[in-house]
C-alpha cells in the first residue's frame, strides 16, 4: 500500500478551509484523498427541518445503501496511525480499531484508543518516529502541507480529513475511511444511524417565535464561533440564532465582550470550556453583570464536553441530542 495513491470523492472541498488533495497529479504521492474544514485547537478538535417525521426518517436512512460484504483487499492497512482525535473515533465506531497501531495524545476516546497513546503529536508531527513504528496509513486533518510532503517522500500513505463544514462532511468521511480500512458496510449502517438519529432529534425541536438565541463559549476569554463553523451548523438544525454572527464579520472564530453578550442577553449558552478551563454555570453566574442573563436565571447555561464540542465525529448525534434537550426545556410552552 505505501507506494499507491488511494482516490476518494469528497463533494465539500469548496466550503474548506484547507485545500483538499490534488487528485489529477501523477506523482508518487501517497494522498488518500479526505475532506473539509478545521475547528480551531481547542481540547483537541443546515436549519432544522420542522417537517422530520417517521416517514422523513425513513426515507434519510435509505440514502446510505450497506453493502452485504466488505471484500477483502491487499490494500486495506494494517498499521494506522491517526493524528486527528475526530478520525480516531470515526476508525473505532466502524469497526477498524484493531487496525490501529497509535494514536496522538489528544485521541482520548474511546479508552482503549487512549491506550495507544505513544508521545505522538498531531499540531507538530514528528516524520521520524512516525515512520519508526513503520505505519502502512497516516490519518491526519491535512492542516499540515509539509508533513505530507515528508510522508511522501517516504512513501507512506496518508489519508486527510479536515474539520467538516456540515453533517454531509461528516458521513462522508465515515464512509471513505470505511473504503479506506475495509468497513464498507459498517461505515454505512454507522451513517444511516447517526442520520436516523438526526431526524428523529430535528423532530423532537419545538420552533418558537421568534427564535431562541444562544452563545457558544470556546474559552473564558469569550471566543466564540459563528454559523460559519461545523458547530454552528449543528446548533442551526436546532433553529437556534447565534449571537457572534453579529460581530463575525468573516472570522469564524471571534473574540466577543462581556458588554456585547450581556447586551445580547441569549436564551442559552453553552459552555465548550469545562473541560480545559473549569467553566460552570456557577462560574458564569459570578462573572461581573452576568447573574442577570436569561440564560442564568433561567438555569439554560448548558456545561458541554469540550471534546465532542471540538471534534465532529459519531459523538457528535449525543452533542446534537444534548443540545436540544437544552432547547426544549428553554422554549415557551406554548412553541410547537
Amino acid at each position: 500500500m505505501k507506494t499507491k495513491r488511494l482516490v476518494g470523492v469528497f463533494v465539500g472541498c469548496a466550503i474548506v478551509l484547507s485545500a483538499c488533495g490534488d487528485d489529477a497529479s501523477e506523482s508518487t504521492d501517497t494522498t488518500v484523498a479526505g475532506a473539509t474544514d478545521e475547528m480551531p485547537e481547542e481540547s483537541s478538535g443546515e436549519m432544522a427541518d420542522d417537517s422530520a417525521t417517521e416517514e422523513a426518517t425513513s426515507e434519510v436512512v435509505a440514502t446510505t445503501a450497506a453493502p452485504e460484504a466488505d471484500a477483502p483487499s491487499e490494500d486495506v492497512p494494517q498499521a494506522i496511525i491517526s493524528l486527528s482525535p475526530t478520525a480516531t473515533e470515526m476508525l473505532y465506531a466502524i469497526g477498524a480499531g484493531d487496525q490501529v497501531l497509535a494514536v496522538d495524545d489528544f485521541s482520548n476516546h474511546p479508552a482503549e484508543a487512549a491506550e495507544k497513546m505513544q508521545g505522538l503529536s498531531g499540531f507538530e508531527p514528528n516524520v521520524e518516529a512516525i515512520a519508526g513504528l513503520d505505519p502502512d496509513l497516516v490519518v491526519t486533518d491535512g492542516t499540515r502541507p509539509d508533513f505530507l510532503e515528508q510522508l511522501d517522500t517516504l512513501e507512506i500513505a496518508h489519508w486527510e480529513g479536515p474539520a467538516a463544514a456540515d453533517f454531509d462532511d461528516v458521513y462522508a468521511q465515515i464512509e471513505q475511511l470505511g473504503a479506506t480500512t475495509g468497513h464498507v458496510a459498517e461505515a454505512a449502517e454507522l451513517v444511516a444511524s447517526m442520520q436516523t438519529d438526526v431526524a428523529a432529534i430535528e423532530g423532537e425541536v419545538p420552533t418558537p417565535d421568534p427564535s431562541l438565541t444562544y452563545y457558544h463559549e470556546l474559552d473564558p476569554s469569550l471566543f466564540s464561533a459563528t454559523s460559519e463553523t461545523f458547530i454552528g451548523a449543528v446548533y442551526a438544525k436546532l433553529g437556534l440564532v447565534n449571537i457572534a454572527d453579529a460581530v463575525g464579520d468573516g472570522n469564524p472564530f471571534p473574540q466577543l465582550n462581556a458588554e456585547f453578550v450581556i447586551e445580547q442577553n441569549p436564551d442559552l449558552i453553552f459552555l465548550a470550556d469545562t473541560k480545559c478551563c473549569g467553566e460552570s454555570a456557577a462560574t458564569v453566574a459570578e462573572r461581573p453583570g452576568w447573574g442577570g442573563l436569561d440564560a442564568v436565571t433561567d438555569d439554560t447555561v448548558v456545561e458541554m464536553d469540550d471534546d465532542i464540542a471540538s471534534r465532529w465525529g459519531p459523538r457528535i448525534v449525543d452533542y446534537l441530542r444534548e443540545a436540544a434537550d437544552a432547547v426544549i426545556a428553554a422554549a415557551p410552552a406554548e412553541a410547537g
